[in-house]
């Protein structure tokens, strides 16, 4: 089992959740510590998908932690050096949105703030219908800076959801590998 802990934070996109927790399970099968955090949207918002209160009772029973869910619980994340990186799965044009402009209003984009005061990866796996429309200044933006690092990612329907972009999660892991080593996985645009 490897030594570096772990944040995972999930935000909405709820349709992308089933396939998110498997790659949590993954993880959490190869690092010793994994903490959760979820945003406000996954602690209080049932949809087709399931009910908040089963996703909360999932992570809960995967990581073995308790989920971090309010501004207050996350800010220490920063001065305790409680994580070596931080994934956010998945990361939806809304929080990519706050993250580029510097937004810290939910428990994720606190604990990316108080992560990266300690200059460490936080790694981005997006999952967003604007990608290529309205978040796409956000996303050009948070590529370009330090410390952030992105699942390599593509556009899921071009035909149908021509602005949608979604990360290929199945390659998390990996992602999570090369950032603790401060490397961006490639080629982070797929075809």
């Amino acid at each position: 089992m490897r030594k570096e802990r772990v944040g995972f934070a999930l935000c909405g996109s709820f349709c992308t959740h089933a396939r998110v927790l498997e790659e949590l399970e993954r993880l959490c099968g190869e690092y010793e510590s994994v903490l959760p955090i979820a945003s406000e949207a996954c602690q209080r918002t049932d949809t087709r998908f399931g009910r908040a209160e089963d996703l909360l009772s999932t992570l809960e029973r995967m990581t073995g932690h308790t989920v971090i869910g309010t501004v207050r619980d996350a800010e220490p994340i920063g001065p305790r050096k409680l994580l070596d990186v931080l994934v956010i799965a998945p990361c939806t044009g809304n929080t990519i949105g706050k993250l580029a402009n510097g937004v810290t209003d939910t428990a994720v984009t606190m604990a990316a703030k108080a992560h990266l005061r300690n200059e460490r990866p936080v790694v981005i796996a997006m999952a967003s219908n604007d990608g290529l429309s309205g978040a796409a200044r956000n996303v050009g933006e948070l590529l370009g800076r330090k410390n952030y690092f992105f699942v390599p990612f593509g556009q899921d329907d071009p035909q149908r959801k021509p602005s949608s972009l979604v990360a290929d999660f199945s390659r998390i892991g990996e992602t999570v590998r090369e950032a603790l080593e401060g490397r961006q996985l490639q080629p982070v645009l797929l075809r």
